[in-house]
């Protein structure tokens, strides 16, 4: 059995965490060994096991251990070989210990709504809303001990309320609203005007934010690559609002963006540019958002040799093991819950709405364990009003918002 050996960031997190803690840390920071040598210590456990010194078991049965996470995740075993080293595993005749251990997704979170005396694992912050997720978070953590892990556990005040609500900081929502959100008046639904006290709530955040701070041994080389579109037609699609695809008047203004964005996401200058990029590095992530992008990368004329091959909703393929691929991956099935270190280099053919989408994508290859020090980042864009607004967003550090800028286009 290999030896435990955790990084001092994670030996530091683990002796801040406690019940109801939110475990921060980027991308490839190591949550997930934390995570359970956390779990390890509260059921028995040695910090010298996790320090490289030789393993002694927890107290046999430790708690029953249930880590809900991404169906991707799931799926890859990505989580038992996190639990190897510590002896514990999803089956019995494996396992070291009597306790059960259970890997699921957060789709089928409502199958353990009845679990008691158990230690929970929540991998990423899907308790956001008050939808059936949440509602059954909310009825699991009364009973279990937890902990939270995720990158981005919040962007607004709001995002946060079911886990101040878990940790005991307010009994519903309603208590929440009362005292802390002024909704804007004279509108038809409720929106938030502003949010008052907030100084306390900053307080209560802190209080459950457990933060991986440590130094990459990674450096992120990001750089923006221009590629030319037809302007003519950008201008006469904007003025017309027809549909040159479907050959047909637009809707709407969702219909209008998505013609921009297809418009200049297939411009011939973006993949000429992909392939240069492929010719410099011989093995290479690709992410893109729509399925006539991954048409246009399918067909185009890469390198003799390059091995292809994709992750998203219609294939679930494998990283090549030859010396020059190029691997396809969709943002919505790939931006999070796995990783690869046998490149350092990753493209965003196209950009995401959503600024934390891309962050975790990024994310994929900048990990602790990554062979490579520096790691290229080409980001493809426009200089087309619809690329500029969502670069601007991500400067911002927020997501593209569609609604706020479809009321100036008129249907």
């Amino acid at each position: 059995m290999a030896n435990i050996n955790l990084y001092e960031h994670e030996l530091d997190a683990i002796d801040r965490m406690k019940n109801g803690c939110v475990l921060c840390g980027g991308t490839g920071s190591g949550k997930s060994l934390t995570a359970i040598g956390y779990y390890y210590l509260q059921n028995g456990g040695e910090i010298a096991s996790l320090m490289g010194e030789e393993y002694i078991p927890m107290d046999d049965p430790p708690l029953d251990l249930y880590i809900i996470t991404m169906a991707q995740k799931r799926d890859r075993f990505e989580w038992e070989k996190e639990l190897s080293p510590f002896l514990l595993s999803t089956d019995p005749e494996v396992s070291l210990y009597k306790n059960k251990v259970v890997v699921d997704s957060w789709n089928n979170i409502q199958k353990y709504a009845d679990v008691e005396n158990a230690f929970f694992i929540f991998d990423e912050q899907r308790v956001v809303g008050n939808g059936v997720w949440v509602k059954t978070f909310l009825k699991i953590v009364k009973r279990n001990r937890w902990i939270l892990l995720s990158a981005t556990p919040g962007d607004t005040w709001v995002e946060y309320i079911p886990l101040f609500i878990a940790n005991g900081f307010y009994k519903n929502r309603r208590q929440f609203e009362r005292e802390h959100i002024i909704y804007s008046p004279y509108v038809k639904w409720k929106q938030i005007n502003r949010y008052w006290n907030v100084e306390k709530l900053e307080f209560l955040r802190d209080s459950i934010l457990i933060d991986m701070d440590f130094e990459r041994p990674t450096v992120q080389h990001h750089e923006d690559i221009y590629a030319d579109y037809d302007t003519a037609l950008y201008k006469d699609m904007t003025k017309r609002r027809w549909n040159i695809w479907t050959n047909k008047p637009m809707k709407n203004a969702a219909e209008l963006f998505y013609c921009w964005r297809k418009l200049v996401n297939s411009d011939e200058s973006r993949q000429r540019i992909l392939l240069e990029i492929a010719e410099e590095h011989p093995r290479i992530i690709v992410f893109y958002n729509f399925d006539y992008e991954l048409e246009i990368l399918r067909s185009l004329g890469w390198m003799e040799g390059t091995a292809v091959a994709e992750l998203n909703g219609h294939k679930h393929e494998r990283i090549p093991k030859t010396q020059r691929w190029v691997y396809l991956v969709n943002y919505s099935a790939g931006a999070e819950a796995w990783n690869c270190i046998e490149t350092d280099t990753l493209v965003f053919y196209s950009q995401n709405y959503s600024y934390k989408v891309t962050t975790q994508a990024a994310g994929r290859i900048d990990r602790l364990n990554s062979p490579y020090r520096d790691l290229y980042y080409y980001h493809l864009k426009s200089r087309s009003w619809i690329d500029i607004q969502i670069s601007k967003a991500y400067e911002e550090k927020r997501d593209f918002n569609e609604n706020r800028h479809a009321k100036h286009y008129k249907f």
